[in-house]
């Protein structure tokens, strides 16, 4: 004889496993039976996609050219890299930088953008946005000789270290 543990539809067995009832009701578009009830379910089975996860190229193309955008972002990324190992550090943060940037009008301009969907898109595209830019323009004012100068930092860096 089973007892119920709680209200959503879980009974506890004879032997304390927890089988699961949830109403359901008539098949849905795919076939199968649909929740009608809005609560959420005691045991997640799944998680959902996120917006755009979707594959950037048809399911029979190759594996790399499904995700060529998050592909492309990590291999600028990558060459940032080598070349800030390289010694020329202003324009490999900067290109790291860029790759963010480019990341995050990929992610507002195309529907699909495979694993370069990590979250829904507006968190993605402040993610990706703020990242670069904060990069791009901290490569761009690194001592010395920066390629862009912001007079007011200059003030607040005096103003806050007086002797």
């Amino acid at each position: 004889m089973s007892e119920p543990v709680s209200d959503v539809g879980a009974v506890a067995d004879h032997d304390d496993e927890l089988t699961v009832r949830d109403a359901v009701s008539a098949p849905g578009p795919d076939g199968e039976p649909r929740r009608v009830t809005r609560r959420f379910p005691l045991f997640t089975r799944d998680t959902a996609r996120p917006e755009g996860g979707g594959r950037a190229a048809p399911r029979d193309a190759p594996a790399p050219a499904r995700q060529w955008p998050i592909l492309a972002v990590t291999g600028l990324v990558g060459l940032g890299l080598l070349l800030t190992a390289l010694d020329a550090f202003k324009a490999g943060t900067l290109l790291i930088g860029i790759a963010l940037l480019a990341g995050a009008a990929m992610r507002w301009v195309l529907p699909d953008v495979g694993m370069l969907a990590v979250r829904s898109r507006f968190t993605d595209l402040v993610t990706y946005g703020v990242l670069g830019a904060t990069i791009a323009l901290l490569a761009m004012m690194a001592q010395p000789n920066p390629w862009l100068e912001l007079p007011f930092l200059d003030d607040t860096l005096h103003f806050t270290i007086r002797t």
